[in-house]
């Protein structure tokens, strides 16, 4: 005879919650599908736990028009951005180009919504269009690991962290992908607690619910996980200090090492001494910088720790076998 399935407790809902929650989600052509359909079925399934309906949302696109996915799937969408009703907060889902038609009327429906003191969220690059219609100032953000360079750049008074979500105020930002449902998630435990948040990630086999202060992957293998503590925390602080590379002295004090164990560590879990290591993320960086801005050549050597352009343009053609300015002309 079959296992009867085990009954899900209920949470008990507070005054504080009885009202529910309404999220819109502002769709732009090419928006990333993943990072939408994760924050949105973190929420399905947080209704389904609870047993009645708490958690609703609506669909908005430039013009009340159908938009295509990235992964070219069309979709309908309830209402054009300049006729969204009241909701909760208001996410904007953005595509990798940040030029898209109707931009001119989002960029002006945000900068009202935020006049009115309405609450504004972003998903994976949608942080770009946020911080171009004035919404981030004063706010910490962030923004998926690839856009990042490019968008401090751009807004360099903005903090943008490294984190995997970020909640200020009335500003909610994830880095999109699988963020989407730590970000969720963590609305989810401030309405109802953390045993609803973690019935809810079981459901998805989310194994570990990521906070605030989780920094996204960073590194050319972007995973550490399982990896030395001290290892993590001395490559952390190379991919904050790219402009100005800290010495190995410097960084083997951080993590309460000799430079020589420092250079063991890193040929023990990745194979490479800590300088190349290094140097690999600035190029990284570089090649970023290259590909989202229209920054001078010499200016992306210095942003990434170079004094000279022919040492930057040598390092760079023997790490990706391409001149920089090559990588300039080539479109992605």
């Amino acid at each position: 005879m079959p296992t009867p399935p085990v009954p899900i407790e209920r949470p008990i809902v507070t005054d504080a919650v009885q009202g529910g929650r309404r999220f819109a989600f502002l769709l732009v052509d090419k928006f990333p599908m993943f990072s939408v359909a994760a924050a949105i079925d973190v929420v399905r399934s947080a209704n389904r736990l609870l047993g009645h309906d708490f958690y609703s949302w609506t669909t908005v696109s430039p013009d009340g028009d159908a938009v295509t996915a990235s992964n070219d799937l069309p979709l309908k969408v309830d209402y054009a951005v300049a006729d969204v009703p009241p909701v909760d907060i208001l996410f904007v889902c953005a595509a990798l180009n940040l030029e898209f038609p109707g931009k001119s009327k989002v960029l002006g429906a945000l900068r009202a919504w935020g006049r009115r003191g309405g609450v504004l969220g972003a998903l994976s690059v949608g942080s770009y269009v946020l911080a171009e219609a004035g919404q981030l100032e004063g706010h910490r953000c962030t923004i998926h690991w690839e856009n990042r360079a490019g968008f401090m750049e751009r807004f360099p008074d903005i903090e943008c962290t490294g984190n995997v979500f970020e909640i200020d105020r009335k500003r909610y930002t994830s880095a999109g992908g699988t963020t989407s449902i730590d970000l969720m998630l963590e609305i989810v435990r401030t309405d109802f607690g953390a045993n609803l948040a973690n019935a809810v990630a079981n459901q998805f086999q989310h194994e570990r619910i990521r906070s605030a202060g989780d920094r996204q992957r960073v590194g050319p293998e972007r995973d550490l996980t399982g990896k030395s503590e001290k290892l993590r925390k001395i490559v952390e602080l190379m991919a904050d200090h790219l402009d100005e590379p800290l010495s190995a002295v410097q960084l083997a004090k951080s993590a309460g090492l000799s430079v020589r164990q420092v250079e063991r560590l890193f040929l023990r879990h990745l194979t490479v001494t800590p300088g190349r290591y290094y140097m690999r993320l600035r190029l990284e960086r570089a090649r970023e910088l290259l590909r989202q801005t229209n920054m001078p050549i010499l200016d992306v050597a210095i942003a990434t720790g170079f004094t000279s352009h022919s040492y930057f343009a040598q390092s760079y053609r023997l790490q990706f076998g391409r001149p920089p300015s090559e990588e300039r002309r080539t479109t992605y």
